[in-house]
């Protein structure tokens, strides 16, 4: 059975929605079946916009590296991601809590994000001792810029929602959490009150080859963290995290 479900409203608002709370740490699976829910939807024309939305606590906490947890997947994911990106119809995320290390880059595979005042956004990537994943090392500087990027990949700090907003990294900041889900399917609903055929139209030439240069980073980013993943420093930033204390790295 799938975590995923599919509602078509009568404004051609699509609410794409997966369900593993608390965290919603994704793997292959979920990622496979976001992307059949986006293609599947790409076929129907009363589809005009994708809501992208999660129950819980939080939007998406990314892969899930704690012992038994299914990590990243391995190249399988990322291309599962990539078909996510290679679809046409616009979408708008509902990020509620925590969007963290992947759940940041499935996030940033929305045209548009919608948070609030509580939500946080993390590429806590280096801090777990691995290269950064889900074609963040394209989505990252797009939305926010080069120097800024640098300085959340490096760092790895939480961005809570009014400097998400600064930055770029959200296009929308609702009053309150418990808005947020409302704000970005009327967003959603405003994008799908244009023509539809001008909206895809606009979206192919802004968006360009996206889908391409996303798969060709992920294949550089698959790659760096294949072999980071059996570094001390990897299993000594998993172990902190468990932990809840800062990281003491080595370097090996």
């Amino acid at each position: 059975m799938s975590d995923v479900t599919v509602e078509l409203g009568d404004d051609h608002v699509a609410t794409v929605k997966y369900s593993r709370p608390p965290d919603n740490f994704f793997d292959v699976a979920l990622i496979g079946d976001l992307s059949d829910a986006y293609e599947q939807l790409d076929a129907d024309d009363a589809c005009r916009a994708i809501l992208l939305c999660s129950d819980g606590r939080h939007f998406c906490a990314g892969a899930n590296f704690a012992p038994g947890g299914a990590g990243t997947g391995g190249p399988s994911l990322y291309d599962e991601a990539v078909r996510m990106f290679a679809t046409g119809k616009p979408v708008v995320a509902a990020v509620q809590g925590a969007a963290v290390g992947g759940g940041l880059g499935l996030a940033l595979s929305a045209d548009m994000r919608v948070a609030g005042p509580g939500s946080r956004f993390v590429a806590n990537f280096a801090r777990l001792g691995i290269h950064q994943g889900f074609g963040l090392s394209v989505t990252l500087p797009a939305a926010v810029g080069q120097q800024r990027a640098l300085d959340l990949l490096y760092t790895g700090r939480r961005v809570k929602g009014d400097e998400a907003l600064a930055l770029g990294l959200c296009d929308r900041l609702a009053d309150s959490d418990d808005a947020i889900h409302a704000d970005a399917h009327a967003l959603a609903a405003e994008i799908a009150l244009s023509a539809p055929l001008a909206v895809r139209s606009i979206r192919q030439t802004l968006r360009g080859d996206l889908a391409e240069r996303v798969r060709a980073a992920t294949l550089r980013e698959g790659s760096e963290q294949a072999w980071q993943l059996g570094t001390e420093d990897f299993k000594e930033g998993v172990a902190a995290m468990s932990e809840r204390r800062a990281p003491r790295f080595a370097g090996r």
